[in-house]
């Protein structure tokens, strides 16, 4: 059926790659990873208006001649002769930059970037996507030339493809998703917030790795993506399958999913986490614990920690609220951007929720109840959010 797959994380030996050329060298401290370097060519330029003075300019007897920066060309013209010196200024080649490196046994994040020329931890972990947390492993490449807008692990751009082929691209994720409770994209060429979450939620549910970045034009990913259906998913990392329900938060992409065991994906639903001021935290299966369907006010539970003096779906009041850590709920609101603006909690629309809550099969439930049982749902949060 669908099957798990837990992805590997890209940890004081680098082996760095030179692009051009396909030469690989290994150094046994970081501190020779960002190399720039010159070639020194020297060469002589002849002139003359027959042949050289090629043999002529070493003594009899010499193997070698003394290598040197002029050229000299003796021209005889009626028993008079003349001698021409020409300067040339040496020529120099920058090698390319290096920008990757291979993590080998002992590696860590703080080793690499002591070892880099003007590289912060900070511009090495937004190049990869990463956080200072995340576990390095050896053989793993990391980008360490931030900035360039290419992604130089893979050699592909960063940058978003031409209008025309965002509508390509748009119309394969509409097609991909059709049947799910991921919003269809508009085919309007931009690769913008909406497009980039159902990229990442395609890189998901196939096993690449999570990114909301542009999907590169003619890269193998596409080509995996375009070519993918439904039945390509697979249930995603930090997913409970050993519970009968199970539901993940994915911060990365800004997506829930819900599922049955190990043997199906049911849904995925769009989300928005908490902002970095009130973060919604990573957790790995906690019981839903706590369900209210304020069924008193049509469903919108005033919050005791961010509470309104008007309810409504803008507001930051919920919209029957599943609790699973704390205070922390999946919970229904009216305005869900597909980037973290949320007091913690993970919010969907209210018709989402309505399908989440009839999905569990709760929605008979006309009182708040604090049962784990009766709600029947292990919650898992996974990722963590990042912008182009």
């Amino acid at each position: 059926m669908i099957s798990s797959t837990p992805s590997e994380y890209p940890s004081r030996h680098v082996t760095e790659t030179r692009a051009a050329g396909g030469r690989s060298r290994t150094a046994d401290s970081l501190d020779v990873v960002r190399i720039t370097g010159a070639a020194l060519l020297t060469g002589g330029l002849l002139l003359a208006s027959g042949c050289s003075g090629g043999s002529d300019a070493a003594a009899p007897g010499d193997d070698t001649a003394a290598p040197t920066a002029s050229a000299v060309t003796t021209t005889t013209v009626d028993a008079t002769t003349t001698t021409t010196t020409t300067s040339v200024a040496p020529t120099t080649t920058a090698p390319p930059e290096i920008c990757v490196v291979t993590v080998q046994p002992g590696d860590s994040l703080g080793g690499i970037v002591a070892s880099l020329d003007g590289v912060t931890m900070d511009e090495l972990l937004t190049e990869n996507r990463m956080s200072e947390t995340d576990i390095i492993h050896p053989g793993e490449q990391y980008d360490i030339c931030p900035g360039n807008d290419v992604d130089d692990v893979t050699g592909t751009s960063r940058l978003a493809p031409s209008p025309a082929h965002v509508e390509v691209q748009q119309a394969e994720l509409n097609e991909l998703f059709a049947g799910t409770s991921l919003f269809e994209l508009g085919i309007d060429g931009d690769s913008g917030p909406l497009t980039r979450q159902a990229i990442c939620a395609a890189r998901m549910l196939l096993g690449l790795p999570e990114s909301t970045t542009h999907l590169p034009e003619g890269s193998d990913e596409e080509a995996a993506i375009f070519d993918a259906t439904r039945d390509s998913f697979t249930i995603p990392r930090g997913a409970a399958t050993w519970s009968s329900k199970w539901i993940l938060i994915n911060e990365t992409c800004q997506v829930i999913v819900t599922g049955e065991g190990d043997e199906r994906i049911v849904d995925i639903f769009p989300t928005s986490t908490g902002e970095p001021d009130y973060p919604t935290h990573n957790i790995q299966a906690l019981d839903a614990y706590r369900y209210d369907p304020a069924l008193d006010n049509d469903g919108w539970h005033d919050s005791t920690n961010f509470p309104s003096e008007v309810d409504n779906p803008l507001n930051g009041n919920m919209y029957k609220p599943i609790y699973f850590n704390g205070g922390q709920a999946i919970h229904g609101a009216g305005y869900i951007p597909p980037n973290p603006r949320s007091k913690g909690c993970a919010r969907t629309f209210p018709h989402h929720q309505d399908r989440i809550i009839d999905w569990l099969g709760i929605d008979d439930i006309v009182e708040p109840v604090w049962n784990a049982g009766a709600i029947g749902a292990t919650v898992s949060v996974v990722g963590e959010y990042r912008d182009l």
